[in-house]
């Protein structure tokens, strides 16, 4: 069976590509706005962006720690540290080229992060996609196997039942001739024809 082809928009393929450039840019944004509302130099501020950067990298820890770790939860809370941490930096400090610095590392680490998990996902699809085409290569196999038997026994039915009419016609053309002995076939060894007698009904 045919699956049906779905061509996904330009947009939708270029967005998660598109995505850690436009996160950290948008931290950076929002650093420098808080910037210039006041926290540039602020002590309280920055020990604030501090201690949640801390807090959050102490979360992920926490969440990658053990046998049972959960990596998408250690990861979002060590996403969320370094996050917190670029936004103290950016409001916090007076001009812009070690803001641009940060930016540059954090969207170099997230697309490293980000190509590590498409790498994953890609492999995924295409595995998964391999297993649905050779299961779509079984059940067609199977299909055309059981359409080849099914028209064999049409065809097997279809003959036998032509085969016992042509002879039932030919038995009684022969009984019309005039002399038509059925005796003597019998004697011969000719089989008779099976005789249908309607079942009791019980």
């Amino acid at each position: 069976m045919n699956q049906p082809v779905t061509v996904r928009h330009p947009l939708a393929l270029a967005l998660p590509k598109a995505a850690p450039a436009i996160a950290t840019s948008t931290v950076l944004i929002l650093g420098r706005i808080w910037n210039a509302n006041g926290a540039e130099h602020s002590t309280g501020n920055a020990a604030l962006m501090v201690v949640l950067a801390t807090g959050a990298a102490a979360a992920g820890a926490v969440a990658a720690a053990g046998q049972r770790g959960d990596s998408v939860l250690a990861g979002t809370a060590f996403a969320a540290s370094g996050g917190l941490a670029f936004a103290g930096v950016a409001g916090y400090a007076d001009g812009i080229s070690l803001p641009i610095l940060l930016w540059a590392v954090a969207t170099a680490v997230a697309y490293g992060l980000a190509a590590r998990y498409w790498r994953t996902d890609r492999r995924d699809t295409l595995a998964h996609e391999r297993h649905m085409s050779e299961k779509r290569e079984d059940h067609g196999h199977l299909e055309r196997v059981e359409a080849m038997r099914s028209r064999t026994q049409i065809e097997v039915a279809r003959e036998g039942a032509a085969y016992t009419t042509a002879l039932a016609e030919a038995m009684t053309a022969r009984a019309m001739h005039p002399g038509f002995d059925p005796l003597a076939l019998n004697r011969a060894g000719l089989p008779e024809l099976p005789t249908t007698t309607p079942a009791k009904e019980n």
